[in-house]
Order: C-alpha cells, then sequence, then structure tokens
C-alpha cells in the first residue's frame, strides 16, 4: 500500500519524479506538468492511482508489436490523463503494479523503472 500524501508537501514532486523515472520521459518537467500534479493533488487522485496510470501507459506504448509504428517520446504529463481517469474507474487489481514494474523490467526500459514510490509502501 502507497502512503497518501494527497494533502502534504511531497505530493507534487513524488508524481514529478514517478513520471521523470520512466522510460520515454523528458529528464525534466515543465511549468504545465507541475500545475496537473497540482491538479491531481487538489481533486484528491491518489499517488497509488497515479503510479497505475503511469505504469499502464508505459507498459502499453512499450509492449506495442514492433511493426507497428514506433511512438514518439512522451513530452507531458498530460499524456496521462486518461488513463489516470481509467484507473479511477475501474481500479487494478491487486498485485497489479508489481506485475507492470516486473513486465517493463524484462521489456528493457531504458530508465529505472523502480518507481520512488517503493520507499513509501507500507505493509499491506
Amino acid at each position: 500500500m502507497i502512503q497518501d500524501h494527497s494533502s502534504n508537501r511531497s505530493y507534487v514532486p513524488t508524481v514529478l519524479e514517478m513520471y521523470m523515472a520512466l522510460p520515454e520521459t523528458p529528464s525534466r518537467t515543465r511549468p504545465a506538468d507541475r500545475n496537473l500534479a497540482e491538479e491531481w493533488q487538489q481533486s484528491g487522485v491518489t499517488l497509488e492511482v497515479v503510479e497505475s496510470a503511469l505504469l499502464l501507459g508505459q507498459l502499453r506504448r512499450l509492449a506495442r508489436p514492433p511493426e507497428y509504428p514506433k511512438l514518439n517520446p512522451i513530452q507531458s504529463l498530460y499524456y496521462f490523463v486518461p488513463l489516470i481517469q481509467e484507473v479511477m474507474d475501474k481500479p487494478l487489481p491487486d498485485g497489479y503494479v508489481e506485475y507492470m514494474k516486473s513486465k517493463l523490467q524484462k521489456l528493457g526500459a531504458s530508465k529505472r523503472v523502480s518507481m520512488p514510490l517503493n520507499c513509501s509502501r507500507t505493509g499491506a
């Protein structure tokens, strides 16, 4: 279980760190990314939902069949807005976040795929 930081100052930096840790994302964030993370915090989007959406989006991109055209790198946190809604509407099954992390590592993701939230996990 992820500690809920939605009401404290670490929420936005944590979201931005998770985003930048993904393969095919910029190494720096834009002001619009920070604003979006702040909107998610104010709207009550949990870090667990954010982490799930980021991993789901990245895994879908990297698991595309090789014969499909290559996608451009992700340029903004806004890429994940529909996935936030998808995960909020239909939460992922228990254990699926860990499965996605493992799958990303097997796909040879170019950046680290261990999200910063690993250090914030508590016993379930």
